[in-house]
């Protein structure tokens, strides 16, 4: 049906009349040899692991893993604080349950407003890991790519997309916290 539908717009290059089946036909082997020419630049380009790593070197700066691991451990240590300050003003008007789960909700919210204004990224180069391995990480994770699928809908977009990095860290949480849990109630 499309095929009839297109014939006289010169789809169809064996019925339309040979002036046009020779233009259609000569045009056609151009885009092939366009095709193989790009298939064979393409693969020809020699970029080993030397050549890249020269590249990378002349645009990112060579940071120390000693000093980096020093400011994850005390801005994960301030952050670790700030939690333990928050659960234990919700100690005064909760029980631990819900207080721990009430410090939980702030982080992922600070977490996802931080990514929503712009800001996480910039705090992050600051504080290294000591800011994504708390719920903020989580809350990054999953607010970025909510931000990214936006454009797509609330059910396509967002919806589909929003546990596309979480999803792993979710089942792998889960699996794991029931193998420790096993493992746990058998010592």
């Amino acid at each position: 049906p499309m095929n009839v539908a297109l014939r006289g717009r010169c789809v169809n290059h064996f019925t339309n009349g040979p002036l046009l089946d020779n233009f259609n036909m000569i045009f056609l082997i151009l885009q092939y040899i366009l095709c193989i020419i790009c298939y064979f630049l393409v693969n020809n380009i020699n970029m080993n692991n030397e050549k890249y790593d020269e590249i990378i070197k002349d645009v990112v700066k060579e940071e120390s893993i000693l000093k980096n691991v020093f400011i994850a451990f005390v801005s994960g240590g301030l952050i670790g604080m700030f939690g333990q300050f928050l659960t234990n003003i919700f100690l005064n008007y909760y029980e631990i349950s819900e207080a721990s789960f009430l410090t939980f909700s702030v982080f992922i919210i600070i977490g996802s407003l931080l990514t929503g204004f712009g800001i996480f990224d910039k705090v992050l180069s600051l504080c290294k890991c000591g800011l994504i391995v708390p719920s903020t990480g989580f809350a990054n994770t999953m607010t970025s790519s909510a931000m990214d699928a936006k454009n797509e809908g609330f059910i396509k977009g967002i919806g589909a997309n929003i546990f596309k990095l979480t999803g792993s860290i979710i089942l792998y949480g889960v699996v794991f916290g029931i193998i420790f849990g096993i493992v746990r109630s058998i010592i």
